[in-house]
């Protein structure tokens, strides 16, 4: 290139020299040329002084110019010339650069125009520069050209690597995957130019890794190259990954990166055994609940895969024993079921299954994904203490049982081989008191004195049993007393029973059920009879029947109570229990005569026995009340305004003061005339009334006393005139006529006497039966003309008598 420029320079020159035209050349920069641009007319002096018109041509303008990055060189780098036509080379002409990095990284020779780098650029670091040029005069420093742009650019070489950004890099693939089972994928980047050249083209290839994994060269994706893998065999594989730039070839940069991939665990193994007979020891003391024993399966799995289940298979140990995993180790716990006993049995002999919870389908192929082992148990003989033949005793006793009777036993023995004596004893906690004792030998138990049931009902007490031989084996059993009642109390009727007999009660007829009660215990043995009393044996009118289930009844013996002959009867019964001894009491029943309907319910009894029956409340009876205070207002009232009507004076005013005319337009035909007036009422005593005023005036004064009228006198005139002078002179009389009404009763009246003043006194005997027979509303008027019949007849039989 450099020998290039000086020739067409040095023909440049040549042209220069031997042409006569006025017309330049254009001249010409060392650098790669970039665009070619018509430079512009310009008019104006020669350099000479000499006027007149020149056409100037433009030469070459280079507006981009490279530069290698990296220059390792020990002068400063060439990059271009600038030159331009007004250059006569005579120095005249001065070049200028600004920009980025002018001066710094860029300078130029103002005088020749050559550009050249300072110091070494990186790409990397910025990949092209943006300056202008422009030449001015040297002495006036005037601009001779518009300023030019133009951009050195700085031109890549391969000095990066590919680089691994998230390296190094994890991860993980199940075991037993198939070949091409995708792993992950790595990825590169080189920080040289993409555009130019294969300096930022990165292949990939593994390094370390194979045969088990593969890398794609173009995408970085790493897979399986090698099937059924088994973690258990090898868990972690590291695998090394390169990334090659310019396509791989000789010559580009590497980067590496570090994979670190581990196997997955599938559930591809069986629990195993470390050995197929397991062989243990057990006491025969062990608990129910305990572990007696510990056995494992191994599984070369990992987590849940590993998880071991154990169980028994059914037979000789699957009734005493159960098995459990253990969590953490996965280890299998054997449980104690149900007690030992070294003399019953002295080992068991039975089989453990060990298998995966989670199964993997993919593997059941490969066979059954469990295994067996046999466990056999030893029981251990331990001695023992002694053991009761039940787990608890209950005894009976009777209250005030003489002290030194036995009551119950209690056994226990030694099981073991040894089969020591026993011997046995009372808690003294238990037995405060010492209210009993008990053989040592035999374990009979005896009252140490009398019992009481009213102060201590049951005693709870703690027999120990002892091995003679070996003192510290003791067992305890309890033992309850129930102090039973005697016979104290004697049986009595269980409530006060008052009941009722109907006067119309049939024979036969029970009329009252009735029970009785005991304080004696228990109440659900006891056991009630009744019957009459010897000396009530005669009695006809009740008598008493034992229904057999602890209650009785009170039955009638004959028909026809009379209330008004006897009220009240007394019934006495006798009431006997089952106790023994036996107790007895005597009861008294009441029995009330009362009147009852035909069908047999209560009518009448007493005042107390007429409500009770019915049913009446507190409130029925205060309405009633209440009813009949309003009936008698009403008929007070209406007799009030009776009387109020009767009282209306003839006269309409107090002031209104004449003399009254009454006129009679008939004339009666004397006292022979009997169709004209009524004299029977002049002879009807009750009519009479005393202290009679009149009715049109109010007397202010009080009237004398009147004299008594005479009714043995046979002269109706004389009795009439009599009452005329009374009245004649009674200055409290009206001054005019008044028609007064005189009641009394003569002898010869038609309607005779009803007084009983002169009725006989002894009336005749008469019969009254036949008021029974009218019904239930005519008993009481039949009970009281019946109570006087039987009066009268028993009179006039004592008189008979005397």
């Amino acid at each position: 290139m450099l020998t290039r420029n000086c020739l067409l320079l040095f023909l440049w020159f040549f042209i220069d020299e031997g042409s006569a035209s006025s017309l330049r050349p254009p001249t010409l920069a060392r650098g790669r040329p970039g665009r070619e641009r018509p430079r512009s007319l310009a008019v104006g002096p020669m350099r000479n002084g000499a006027a007149g018109f020149q056409r100037v041509k433009r030469g070459w303008v280079w507006n981009q110019f490279f530069v290698l990055e990296e220059y390792m060189g020990s002068d400063p780098q060439y990059v271009g010339k600038l030159h331009t036509d007004l250059d006569k080379g005579d120095s005249a002409v001065k070049y200028t650069l600004s920009g980025d990095g002018a001066g710094s990284i860029f300078t130029i020779d103002q005088t020749t125009g050559d550009i050249h780098a300072l110091r070494s650029l990186d790409r990397e670091e910025k990949p092209y520069y943006t300056l202008r040029a422009q030449a001015v005069d040297i002495d006036t420093n005037r601009p001779l050209e518009p300023e030019s742009e133009f951009v050195i650019k700085v031109q890549d070489i391969n000095d990066n690597e590919p680089k691994f950004l998230e390296g190094p890099y994890r991860a993980s693939v199940p075991e037993m995957s198939p070949v091409g089972t995708y792993v992950t994928q790595v990825t590169a980047t080189d920080a040289d130019d993409p555009t130019y050249g294969n300096s930022a083209r990165v292949v990939y290839s593994i390094l370390l890794g194979q045969p088990y994994f593969s890398v794609d060269p173009k995408t970085g994706v790493i897979k399986t190259a090698l099937p059924n893998m088994d973690r258990e065999v090898k868990e972690q594989y590291q695998v090394l990954i390169q990334a090659k730039d310019m396509g791989g070839q000789l010559g580009g940069l590497a980067g590496t990166t570090t994979v670190n991939i581990t196997l997955s665990d599938v559930n591809d193994n069986p629990p195993r055994f470390s050995k197929s007979f397991f062989h243990l020891r057990v006491p025969e003391s062990s608990a129910v609940g305990s572990a007696v024993g510990r056995i494992k399966a191994h599984d070369v799995d990992i987590g849940k895969n590993a998880e071991v289940e154990y169980n028994i298979v059914p037979g000789d140990g699957g009734a005493m024993f159960d098995i459990t995993t253990n969590e953490h180790n996965q280890e299998g716990i054997l449980i104690l079921k149900r007690p030992l006993d070294f003399e019953t049995k002295k080992a068991y002999t039975f089989k453990v299954d060990a298998s995966n919870a989670h199964l993997d389908p993919r593997f059941q192929s490969f066979g059954a994904f469990k295994d067996t082992a046999t466990v056999k148990i030893n029981v251990l003989d331990v001695d023992e203490p002694p053991v009761f033949n039940k787990p608890s005793y209950v005894m009976d006793v009777y209250e005030d049982t003489p002290a030194g009777t036995i009551i119950g036993a209690v056994t226990a023995q030694d099981l073991d081989a040894s089969s020591s004596p026993v011997r046995y004893s009372i808690d003294w906690k238990s037995d405060l008191d010492s209210y009993f004792d008990i053989d040592p030998v035999e374990g009979t138990i005896s009252t140490n004195e009398l019992l009481d049931r009213e102060s201590i009902a049951q005693h709870n007490i703690s027999i120990v049993a002892t091995k003679l031989n070996s003192p510290v084996l003791t067992s305890r059993v309890a033992v309850t007393v129930h102090v039973l009642d005697i016979n104290e109390y004697p049986p009595e009727l269980a409530v006060p029973y008052e009941t009722f007999v109907c006067e119309n009660a049939k024979a036969g007829q029970v009329i009252q059920i009735f029970s009785a009660k005991d304080q004696d215990l228990p109440n659900a043995g006891q056991q009630f009879s009744f019957k009459s009393t010897k000396e009530d044996f005669k009695n006809k009118n009740f008598t008493i029947r034992d229904f057999g289930n602890n209650t009785a009844g009170i039955v009638t013996k004959r028909s026809g109570y009379r209330r008004r002959l006897q009220e009240i009867y007394f019934l006495p019964v006798v009431i006997e229990d089952n106790g023994y001894p036996p107790k007895t009491s005597t009861g008294t029943l009441t029995i009330r005569v009362c009147g009852c309907e035909s069908d047999g319910s209560l009518l009448t009894c007493s005042a107390e026995a007429i409500f009770l029956p019915v049913g009446l409340s507190t409130g029925a009876l205060i309405a009633i009340l209440l009813c009949i205070i309003i009936l008698l207002v009403i008929v007070v009232l209406y007799v009030g305004l009776r009387r109020q009507k009767k009282k209306e004076t003839l006269m309409s005013s107090k002031e209104d003061i004449r003399d009254n005319v009454i006129h009679y337009d008939d004339e009666g035909g004397g006292e022979e005339d009997t169709h004209a007036f009524d004299m029977g009422t002049l002879r009807n005593p009750k009519v009479i009334k005393e202290n009679l005023y009149r009715r049109d005036v109010k007397p202010e004064m009080k009237r004398g006393p009147r004299a008594p009228v005479s009714q043995d006198s046979a002269d109706i005139r004389d009795f009439i005139d009599q009452r005329l002078k009374e009245h004649d002179v009674d200055n409290g009389a009206p001054p005019y006529d008044s028609l007064a009404t005189y009641a009394y009763e003569g002898e010869g009246s038609v309607a005779e006497s009803l007084s009983s003043i002169e009725s006989p006194a002894v009336d005749l005997e008469e019969d009254y039966d036949y008021l029974n027979d009218w019904g239930p509303r005519f008993k009481t008027l039949a009970g009281i003309f019946g109570e006087k019949s039987e009066a009268q007849s028993d009179t006039t039989t004592t008189d008979d008598t005397h």
